[in-house]
């Protein structure tokens, strides 16, 4: 991705996937290897775009399509649940944690409680980063977070 972007390619959004965290067994190994593997890949697109010039006009989003349960199950791993987390990476941002880490002892039927809804990043990025209305795409409309600097 960074080779096309640093070549010069007009995609306004790109896609890659990383596997292998649906651990619903033997969990703790298994996520050390692909958390390692998502650190070498995001630091590296990082330092790519800085080299270019291009980390101020480039925005990496990080995200899952489930989150992971407190607790362990019976096989050393943990089984689906909510509020997964999500991360951003470039120039424009403001930067730190936006809204409270979750508590992991006030659980909503064993999973841990969102403090903010994914669908307002989304919102904020498709009105304020890429300048679409994100209604449209969304549904309705979610309202923008202080994501990016003035």
């Amino acid at each position: 991705m960074a080779q096309l972007i640093g070549g010069g390619m007009t995609s306004r959004v790109y896609y890659v996937s990383l596997g292998g965290f649906d651990t619903h067994a033997n969990q703790a190994g298994a996520h050390e290897r692909q958390l390692a593997v998502f650190d070498q890949a995001v630091g590296a697109f990082c330092r790519d775009m800085k080299t270019q010039g291009n980390f101020d006009r480039v925005m990496l989003l990080t995200f899952s399509e489930f989150g992971r349960r407190v607790a362990q199950n019976a096989s050393n791993g943990t089984d689906h649940g909510a509020a997964a987390p999500l991360f951003l990476f470039g120039g424009a941002l403001k930067g730190g944690l936006l809204g409270q880490h979750p508590s992991l002892t006030k659980l909503h039927r064993g999973d841990l409680v969102h403090h903010t809804d994914f669908r307002s990043v989304y919102a904020t990025l498709l009105d304020q980063w890429l300048k679409t209305p994100s209604a449209p795409v969304l549904g309705r409309s979610f309202g923008d977070l202080p994501l990016l600097r003035g």
